[in-house]
């Protein structure tokens, strides 16, 4: 009788090791999502930015010229106004759609917007509202 109890012992894994059948199932499960994930359309947000300029004598035509022309897969300007701040000085409010996964707004605002030739009228850039459509 003894001899039946240690046959017992080798049904219990104590390392925790898969058998064939968990690799498998693992292996379908991971294919599956994989698969499921190349369907799996990026999603998009409307942003809206308010660019300011240096000063009241900054031109707001090649200051809103200077953002439009940030060329980006995945980024679609939108529409546009001149609000103003007080002292006469006016900011730009923009409004872009990005694809999330192509388009990092923060790395947009310190590489196209702080650099030349647009930080020859943009003073600063703020976000307003960040919206996932």
């Amino acid at each position: 009788a003894p001899a039946a109890d240690d046959d017992d012992d080798d049904d219990v894994d104590l390392f925790g090791e898969e058998t064939e059948e968990e690799k498998k199932a693992a292996e379908e499960r991971a294919a599956a999502v994989k698969a499921s994930g190349k369907k799996k359309e990026s999603g998009k947000s409307s942003v809206l930015l308010d660019v300011k300029p240096w000063d009241d004598e900054t031109d707001m035509t090649k200051l809103e010229e200077a953002v439009r022309n940030v060329k980006m897969e995945g980024l679609l300007w939108g529409a546009s106004k001149l609000v103003p701040v007080g002292y006469g000085i006016k900011k730009l409010q923009i409004m872009m759609t990005i694809v999330d996964d192509l388009v990092s707004v923060d790395s947009l605002i310190e590489d196209y917007f702080y650099t030349e030739p647009a930080n020859e009228y943009i003073q600063s850039c703020d976000i307003v509202a960040f919206n996932k459509i």
